[in-house]
């Protein structure tokens, strides 16, 4: 029941194109909430053009207007991934995506807690970035949970 938390909005358009690198661009003219980003799939599996971070937005669709402008800015970036025509046409859409992730004022929570006589150990609130930050946020959660099973065995 955290009132800190709230739903971060990313919107990303997977395509089948092949832009040949992996970019990322923080800020764009369209607005402070967006960004570009072009990351490439392994083995295949597509490339993922981004894309937005839009706080406290609980909207679970992807918009079109945005969707378009994401396909434009990566190719204004990459021109490699309409290489015939330089058009937003010329990308082949698999789909489009838009998730809500937890964000959290304050940052992400990584700390125990002692609850009813039971310990829990909090890890959530990355937002968009609990990919990177995964590892990290693991390796702080175990040494919590260790700390607990040291008291307990104290006892």
């Amino acid at each position: 029941m955290d009132t800190n938390v709230y739903p971060g909005r990313g919107q990303i358009v997977l395509v089948r194109n092949e832009p040949g690198v992996m970019v990322t661009v923080s800020g764009t003219d369209d607005g402070e909430d967006e960004a570009t980003y072009i990351m490439q799939r392994a083995v295949g599996g597509g490339t993922i053009l981004g894309g937005c971070l839009q706080h406290g937005s609980w909207e679970s669709q992807p918009d079109p207007n945005l969707a378009q402008r994401i396909m434009q800015r990566s190719i204004d970036l990459c021109p490699t991934l309409a290489s015939k025509t330089g058009k937003v046409s010329e990308l082949s859409v698999i789909r489009h995506g838009v998730g809500l992730r937890p964000m959290r004022k304050g940052g992400p929570r990584v700390e125990k807690e002692k609850i009813g006589g039971q310990w829990v150990v909090h890890n959530y609130g990355h937002a968009g970035y609990g990919y990177q930050s995964g590892f990290g946020s693991a390796w702080e959660a175990e040494r919590l949970v260790m700390d607990v099973l040291k008291e307990k065995a104290k006892l």
